[in-house]
């Protein structure tokens, strides 16, 4: 059976699109797709794109989606006013143009500008919210995006597991912290873990599929595949179907094999 991944899309609908149509193209419209998280932040339409996997989920698509950092922070900030995040270790705000929490807001209506933000501890944290000519503080802003975003998605971000597994794979956004059983993971690690995971060579029992850090192209790397091919940044996001072992990407050609590197 092939089984179909998308890794971080960030708010591009029409990347989106392209992908699901390749995927139909190559497996038909009932083909199992695993979704890697980041749905949310950066494109211009994270709406449409919540709109397109929560009616794809209902019509009773084969889909699995699993939760990324953006998707936690986005959710944080819905329930709790949350802007920071203790991973980041710059003390961005979600608001910052680097995370684009607002680009987000804007796609629900709430089209704004965050308007400077004062050093709190060492973290950014914003000082006011410019909406259609209205200053909002930021528990102003949280009330109005609890009022704006549908119950749906916000039931959407609340479901998200954080990972899923098949007998010879893990579907993770992040990766996972070498020698930890799957079970004992930090969620944190799920969603954010770079160093420790990227440069280890360790066999994780079952190939890992993830995304979150952004590269040019999907790669290969033997114990797992990393499929944000920077969708967030500009790239196209770059559909893979898996047999077996074997991995492909999809584009308009078709299935191209994408090999280990040495």
């Amino acid at each position: 059976m092939t089984l179909y991944a998308v890794g971080d899309i960030h708010g591009f609908s029409a990347q989106l699109d392209r992908a699901l149509g390749l995927i139909e193209a190559d497996g038909g419209p009932d083909a199992q797709i695993y979704f890697l998280g980041d749905y949310a932040d950066r494109g211009p339409d994270s709406r449409g794109v919540f709109d397109r996997l929560i009616a794809g989920r209902d019509e009773g698509r084969p889909w699995r989606f699993c939760k990324g950092n953006h998707d936690r922070m986005f959710q944080r900030f819905l329930e709790a006013g949350e802007e920071n995040d203790s991973r980041i270790l710059s003390g961005k705000s979600w608001f910052h143009d680097a995370l684009g929490g607002s680009r987000t807001l804007g796609s629900y209506g709430l089209d704004g500008e965050a308007q400077g933000f004062l050093m709190n501890g060492g973290v950014d944290t914003l000082a006011s919210y410019h909406v259609d000519g209205e200053s909002l503080s930021k528990a102003e802003l949280a009330r109005a995006a609890r009022a704006a975003i549908p119950d749906a998605h916000h039931d959407f971000l609340k479901g998200l597991p954080l990972y899923h597994e098949t007998d010879d794979l893990i579907f993770v956004h992040a990766g996972l912290r070498p020698g930890v059983p799957l079970d004992e993971q930090d969620e944190d690690d799920l969603l954010w873990i770079r160093e420790g995971w990227l440069e280890s060579e360790a066999d994780h029992g079952r190939l890992v599929i993830h995304g979150h850090t952004a590269l040019d192209f999907p790669e290969h790397r033997g114990n797992r595949v990393n499929i944000d091919g920077g969708a967030g940044f500009g790239n196209p996001l770059v559909p893979v179907a898996i047999e077996g072992q074997s991995i492909y990407t999809l584009d308009e050609r078709g299935r191209i094999p994408l090999e280990p590197r040495p």
